[in-house]
């Protein structure tokens, strides 16, 4: 059942009102794929931009507290926890992104680790499209949620 519309087909911000708060965690990744010379610049630190990593860390930190203002139906929520981890990975010639989010309330954070995510990939690519505009962003995925009524979930492989 589809929860954003409402009897009429209508889209409808979720009532949550009614629901109990409970402690609520989101894990998502996804990855930037490059030339190994691109990355390269991120290993050695001399990207144009400055510290790649750094910085997509912090705009990934800043998104998930955002993302109310970017997805129309998304509830704003008081974060407890954002964590990014970005770590280049030679053997894939990637920088992969892993965003944790935690929260106690009344609706779930995967859509919160999805833009933190999403947004910290859009800025590796911003830091590095000088080098490389061909880079692709790739698999951009929850990978795991806790807490509420529906439970643990768990995507396949993870």
């Amino acid at each position: 059942m589809l929860t954003h519309f409402d009897a009429a087909g209508q889209a409808h911000m979720v009532d949550v009102s009614e629901k109990q708060d409970t402690k609520r965690t989101a894990l998502a990744e996804g990855r930037v794929v490059m030339r190994p010379e691109t990355l390269a610049l991120v290993l050695a630190g001399t990207a144009g931009k400055g510290d790649v990593l750094g910085i997509a860390r912090v705009a990934g930190i800043m998104a998930a507290k955002r993302t109310s203002d970017l997805i129309p139906l998304c509830h704003p929520l008081a974060l407890t926890r954002v964590a990014l981890e970005l770590e280049a990975d030679p053997a894939a010639s990637a920088v992969l992104i892993r965003a944790t989010v935690a929260t106690t309330g009344q609706t779930g954070v995967e859509m919160e680790a999805l833009t933190a995510v999403s947004v910290a990939a859009l800025t590796v690519y911003d830091m590095l499209k000088a080098a490389e505009k061909a880079m692709r962003i790739e698999g951009i995925r929850l990978l795991a949620k806790d807490g509420g009524k529906s439970g643990a979930f768990r995507a396949e492989g993870a």
